[in-house]
């Protein structure tokens, strides 16, 4: 799952991207408010974390301007504590939620979680399929109640297959959310890494569908 924060605050953007890198999430990062907006715009971010208070173009505008251009993706605002109108207006603007500052980063990692649930159609952060158990928490992955250890990108891609389960995904949509905008993106390492995977998850529940991509499902599907 590819995320972006925009916050100017250099020292908390940096924690921000951290923490979330080592929750699993692949992560973009942008200073104000002109540049957060554009990247937006033009890449496909499963959600993005959003200050309000930001150079060149407030986080209000840059919402605004999003939603105005049915620019759906969830997004999560940062704001003052002790400013009840900022929450007010950036959940007018079309945000799906906020945290106030300062905050512990757990609750902005449960609330990152709640967004790409909600996106998902996803009641539980413990998603079954089959016998595998993807637990979006503690990125712990299971197969029958045993621990299976991925790596990395292998975590990404079945994460991102679990959360559109039983869609068909192109390859070319798994390169846009499993790597930042600065990776040398090759579709081919897709095949890879599909490949690894099946060898460490019921190898059916991962189906190629000719010509357009994979579904994670426990369906039969034309391949």
């Amino acid at each position: 799952m590819r995320l972006l924060v925009i916050e100017d605050d250099v020292d908390l953007n940096r924690q921000l991207k951290t923490a979330l890198e080592e929750a699993g999430y692949v992560v973009d990062c942008s200073f104000d408010g002109e540049d957060g907006h554009y990247l937006g715009e033009t890449e496909p971010y499963d959600a993005i974390v959003l200050d309000i208070g930001l150079p060149k173009m407030d986080g209000i505008s840059v919402l605004e301007k999003w939603r105005r251009d049915d620019i759906s993706i969830p997004v999560l605002i940062l704001t003052a504590r002790d400013r009840w109108s900022d929450k007010v207006a950036g959940m007018d603007a079309g945000a799906d939620d906020y945290v106030a500052k300062p905050f512990h980063m757990e609750e902005v990692l449960a609330r990152v979680r709640a967004l790409l649930r909600r996106s998902a159609g996803l009641a539980s952060n413990e998603i079954e399929i089959g016998s595998l158990r993807l637990d979006t928490k503690s990125t712990r992955v299971t197969v029958d109640g045993s621990p299976i250890k991925l790596t990395s990108h292998e975590y990404r891609l079945l994460a991102y297959l679990v959360h559109h389960k039983d869609k068909v995904i192109s390859r070319t949509e798994l390169v846009e959310h499993l790597y930042d905008q600065d990776f040398d993106r090759d579709s081919n390492t897709i095949e890879v890494f599909v490949g690894r995977l099946r060898k460490k998850i019921p190898a059916d529940l991962i189906k190629t569908v000719r010509g357009l991509g994979y579904c994670l499902s426990t369906s039969d599907h034309d391949v």
